[in-house]
C-alpha cells in the first residue's frame, strides 16, 4: 500500500470511528467506556494525534457494533451503477452489491393484472415494492389491493400473486431477494 493510500485509510477509519459514534448518540466518554479506553485516547485516535493500533481497532469496532472490515473498509470506488435495460419488459433493473442475491427493478405497467388465477405466480422469496406513480393493483392469493403512489407492499412470494396498472400506466420501484427474481425469471416464458 503506498504511503498516500495508508494516510487516506487512516483518516477515513478516524472519521468513520467519529461518525458511528455520534449516530450511537454517545459523547467521547460513553464509547471510551464501551472500549474500555480512556476518554483522552479516544479523542486523540479520533483526532489523528495517536496513532491506529490494530487491537484498538478491534476493541472499537465491538464497541460501535460492527466488524473491523467494516471500519476499515475502502470501496467506494463502486459508487455509482448503470442500469440493466430490458426495453421489451419495460424496465430497469440494478444489482445491490452489497448482498448479491438482492435486486433493484423499476418497471412501467400498463396492463392490469391477469383475470386468471392459473396466471398469478408462487416461489419461494419475498419481494417489496414502491408505486413511484399511478395506481397498481396487487393480487395476493385471495385478496385484492390497491397501492397507490408512494405506498409500499411486501410480501412472502409463496402466496400466488400478480400485480399491474389500474387506470392507467403505473411505475413501480420492486427489491427482488435471490430466490424471488429467480421465480419471475422462470416464469417470463409463460406469460
Amino acid at each position: 500500500m503506498a504511503q498516500d493510500d495508508h494516510g487516506e485509510l487512516d483518516s477515513l477509519v478516524r472519521k468513520r470511528i467519529r461518525a458511528l459514534r455520534l449516530a450511537q448518540g454517545w459523547s467521547l466518554d460513553e464509547l471510551a467506556t464501551r472500549a474500555r479506553l480512556s476518554p483522552s485516547t479516544l479523542s486523540r485516535i479520533e483526532n489523528g494525534r495517536r496513532r491506529l493500533a490494530l487491537d484498538q481497532l478491534v476493541t472499537l469496532a465491538r464497541a460501535l457494533d460492527t466488524s473491523l472490515d467494516q471500519l476499515v473498509e475502502t470501496a467506494a470506488a463502486d459508487v455509482i451503477s448503470s442500469p440493466m435495460i430490458d426495453a421489451t419488459h419495460q424496465r430497469m433493473q440494478w444489482p445491490v452489491r452489497a448482498d448479491p442475491g438482492m435486486t433493484v427493478i423499476r418497471q412501467r405497467m400498463t396492463d392490469p393484472p391477469p383475470d386468471s388465477p392459473s396466471r398469478m405466480r408462487a416461489h419461494p422469496g419475498r419481494e417489496w415494492l414502491v408505486v413511484l406513480s399511478g395506481t397498481a393493483v396487487l393480487l395476493l392469493g385471495n385478496r385484492r389491493f390497491r397501492v397507490e403512489t408512494n405506498q409500499a407492499a411486501e410480501f412472502p412470494t409463496m402466496l400466488p400473486h400478480a400485480i399491474g396498472a389500474e387506470g392507467g400506466p403505473c411505475e413501480v420501484l420492486g427489491i427482488f431477494d435471490r430466490d424471488a427474481r429467480r421465480g419471475h425469471l422462470r416464469n417470463e416464458g409463460t406469460d
